[in-house]
């Protein structure tokens, strides 16, 4: 390999842009998380809602990806795809997840760890008529994290779609649709300098309620 291990070794960044105290945060996660959200669509992050979800197998085997958070409220967060892909079968062999936002521009990162459930039929419809076309579209022609013999198989299959439904508004397929990430943990990172970093911790008590403490770095 030409890259030096030196090379890798050495790459390091100190932050120094801002700070995480237990005085400054909500008592409530997901208020905490939309201010920092709303700060990171100020500061004109890049995609600010992608994000690393982390699934594993029922024999406890993980796989990690992006994805792109599409809503959030205080009942947990909700990105799209097609319940048939590895993520979706993973999803139905062990309902629990992981998601993790990274935005480099403010040195901050979020950790969320939960339970997973299906949002409605009504919910997946709403969000399906309000992607673009070619979106809708896609989704009808990729069989999501299935083998398939060349990019031409897609590219031939989408063309017979789009004459298909030239005239005609496209329903959402029965096999996409949207998942919430319920949390019962909410980690805020602040990078620091000397890597001492600001780390906040929610857990979710039995009674609902949250608390929060502060993790070593």
């Amino acid at each position: 390999m030409s890259i030096e291990k030196s090379t890798i070794q050495n790459l390091r960044q100190d932050y120094r842009s801002a700070s995480l105290d237990e005085s400054e945060v909500a008592e409530n996660p997901y208020q905490q998380f939309e201010k920092w959200f709303q700060e990171a669509l100020n500061a004109q992050v890049a995609e600010p809602n992608a994000m690393t979800l982390a699934t594993t197998t029922a024999n406890c085997v993980p796989s990690a990806r992006i994805v792109l958070l599409k809503e959030f409220t205080d009942e947990g967060f909700v990105f799209y795809t097609n319940y048939n892909s590895k993520k979706g079968r993973e999803i139905a062999e062990s309902p629990f997840a992981a998601l993790v936002f990274f935005w480099p521009d403010l040195e901050r990162q979020i950790r969320i760890e939960g339970v997973v459930e299906t949002v409605s039929e009504e919910e997946s419809d709403a969000y399906f008529k309000s992607r673009p076309r070619g979106s809708q579209l896609g989704a009808l022609t990729s069989p999501q994290s299935e083998m398939i013999p060349n990019r031409s198989y897609l590219e031939d299959k989408l063309a017979k779609l789009t004459e298909k439904y030239k005239e005609k508004d496209i329903q959402r397929p029965e096999h996409w649709g949207g998942y919430r990430v319920i949390p019962n943990r909410i980690e805020f990172w602040q990078g620091r300098s000397s890597r001492l970093h600001d780390r906040i911790l929610y857990v979710q008590e039995k009674d609902q309620s949250w608390r929060f403490e502060r993790l070593a770095p």
